[in-house]
Order: structure tokens, then C-alpha cells, then sequence
């Protein structure tokens, strides 16, 4: 691998994180309890797993420029294994056994605010 390719790789990842972070601070304002950052699943890895009331969201966080771009940036596959991991977890674990479980987007864009939009997917 090329070093450049390997810079702008870790730069990447280096991004992704800061956006996960900024996200998991904006849903904490919304009232939100975040659960787990990056939890890799044999089904999917999930960004950010977080929590209000008795409704479990499942959040993908994208960086793009513009909300358009982000939804789509999600494919159809994708948003299927995401589901089913946040189910899988749901009933794994004994607290959150009965939660509603949703698949929300977290659309970031430079110099704009985080944009948080519950069940994003739900026509699907």
C-alpha cells in the first residue's frame, strides 16, 4: 500500500471517529444514553447504539455534503444488516429486552450543524 493511500486512509478513520463523537454529544443533548461506539456485530458494525426511553436506536453517521448524499449513502443491504443487528442486540441483552428498535442517521457536512434524523429509513 502506497503511502499516500495509507495517509489519506488513516485521516479517514481519524474523521469517522470525530464525527461519531460529535454525534454521540448531539444525541446526549436530545436526551439520548449512547451504549457503544463501533460495536461490531456478525451481522454489521454499528456506529453508535444509543437509548431513550424504551426506543433503541441503531445510528449511522455519515459525512457528506449534503443530507441527500448521506441518505443515500446507506444502501438498502446495508440498512437491512443494520437492523437486524440492533434486534439481535436488543434481545441479547436482558435491559434492553422489549425496546422498539429504529435505524436513525446522523448526517454531518462541513461547517453545518450535526443533522440527527430519526428513522430515517422508515418507508423502506
Amino acid at each position: 500500500m502506497s503511502q499516500i493511500r495509507s495517509a489519506r486512509g488513516k485521516a479517514a478513520r481519524a474523521s469517522g471517529r470525530r464525527g461519531e463523537i460529535a454525534s454521540a454529544v448531539w444525541l446526549m443533548l436530545k436526551g439520548y444514553r449512547i451504549l457503544g461506539f463501533r460495536l461490531k456485530t456478525p451481522l454489521a458494525e454499528i456506529d453508535l447504539l444509543a437509548i431513550r426511553g424504551r426506543t433503541l436506536a441503531v445510528v449511522e453517521v455519515k459525512r457528506r455534503g449534503d443530507l441527500t448524499t448521506a441518505l443515500g449513502a446507506v444502501g438498502s443491504d446495508q440498512r437491512e444488516r443494520l437492523r437486524r443487528a440492533g434486534a439481535m442486540l436488543a434481545e441479547r441483552r436482558p435491559a434492553l429486552k422489549g425496546a422498539s428498535v429504529r435505524l436513525d442517521l446522523m448526517a454531518l457536512a462541513p461547517g453545518r450543524l450535526p443533522m440527527h434524523i430519526p428513522d430515517a429509513w422508515k418507508g423502506d
